[in-house]
């Protein structure tokens, strides 16, 4: 009886959302505007919007004029933190690291050896300028491993790879990977972080505690 009865009001609901379909209502608000940017306008370089918003959420932001800068500042982050064991899985970048004689970063393709590291170095897809986002897929070729396993994470970019926001990242994904996209697409807002303990905010819980992003003044192809 309790399972007619159920069904009973089951038919009732649809029965009147059908007759409301029947009878269209009249948008409230016909002229409203889904178009127009939602956030006040910033006249700041896209360089700088991503640098103050990275930084506020706890990254390290380091400009550089050209590769020569790249690896002067990279060798003075690796010194300062008395780093010794870092890897790279991208063969552009590796090969400029052994032009300069970079003995602490390493090549090794294996997961077992991100573990001992002390940072992993990868390219990215795109910065996203208004929230300070690095983003990043499995198409890469650091794919899944390197920005979540070592507890430091040093991102390249370079500054055509520097997009305003959200919907701009998305759609330059669809651009490069026009017949199909990459299997993980990953958004990463500052370092990893989590308050699901006691309200307790802690860093460095699911990924990496830092993250660094060193902005080359040229593009990525040159």
């Amino acid at each position: 009886m309790q399972a007619f009865k159920a069904s009973g009001a089951k038919e009732k609901i649809l029965q009147r959302i059908r007759k409301a379909l029947e009878h269209k209502v009249q948008q409230p608000f016909a002229n409203i505007d889904n178009q127009s940017n939602i956030y006040a306008n910033n006249h700041q370089g896209l360089e700088m919007q991503f640098a103050q918003a990275f930084t506020e959420l706890g990254g390290h932001f380091v400009y550089c004029d050209n590769q020569k800068e790249l690896v002067d500042n990279l060798r003075n982050l690796i010194t300062e933190r008395g780093w010794n064991n870092l890897i790279c899985w991208d063969e552009k970048m590796m090969n400029l690291f052994q032009q300069n004689n970079f003995q602490q970063i390493q090549n090794h393709k294996t997961i077992e050896k991100t573990e001992p590291s002390d940072a992993g170095i990868t390219g990215c897809e795109f910065l996203i300028a208004r929230t300070g986002t690095v983003t990043l897929s499995s198409k890469q070729e650091s794919g899944r491993v390197l920005a979540i396993f070592p507890p430091h994470h040093i991102v390249v970019a370079y500054s055509n790879q520097l997009v305003g926001d959200m919907k701009d990242a998305i759609q330059q994904m669809k651009t490069k990977y026009p017949t199909q996209l990459p299997s993980l697409i990953n958004f990463e807002t500052g370092p990893s972080r989590t308050a699901d303990i006691e309200k307790t905010l802690v860093v460095g819980v699911h990924g990496p505690k830092e993250i660094f992003v060193f902005l080359v003044d040229e593009n990525l192809d040159e």
